[in-house]
């Protein structure tokens, strides 16, 4: 089962379930409609706490033959319209689960370790029930 994690920039909540998903064995990918020019480096700090090193991945633009190549799509939330992908995968008929994360973008160290921890449970939750 091949998992793609999306969302507009790439930098922080996709790449923390990709990142998670694939600690865990499975097959995971991520990318954004949007990539911003780097990891969120918070995000970076959030993942190394917990002994995920992030310093190597970078933010991908979604691709046509990503979402062809995936099992299941997973969006992380957003409300950017003409940029958020949900629209755009629902109309493609692949299987689309959509999670409703909080962007950690500018927010303090605390609040992006709830994130990452938010995503890590549904990450669990995505291997349970495979």
């Amino acid at each position: 089962m091949k998992y793609l994690f999306v969302c507009v920039e790439n930098a922080a909540r996709s790449q923390m379930a990709e990142a998670f998903a694939r600690e865990m064995g499975i097959e995971a990918a991520s990318a954004g409609t949007l990539p911003a020019g780097s990891i969120n480096p918070a995000v970076i700090k959030a993942m190394q706490e917990i002994g995920i090193d992030m310093s190597g991945y970078r933010p991908k633009l979604l691709t046509m033959e990503m979402i062809e190549h995936a099992d299941i799509v997973v969006t992380m939330g957003c409300s950017i319209e003409g940029v958020c992908p949900a629209p755009m995968l629902r109309m493609m008929k692949k299987k689309l689960i959509e999670w409703n994360i909080e962007d950690p973008n500018g927010k303090p160290m605390e609040e992006v370790r709830r994130i990452r921890d938010d995503i890590k449970e549904k990450i669990i939750s995505l291997v349970k029930s495979k």
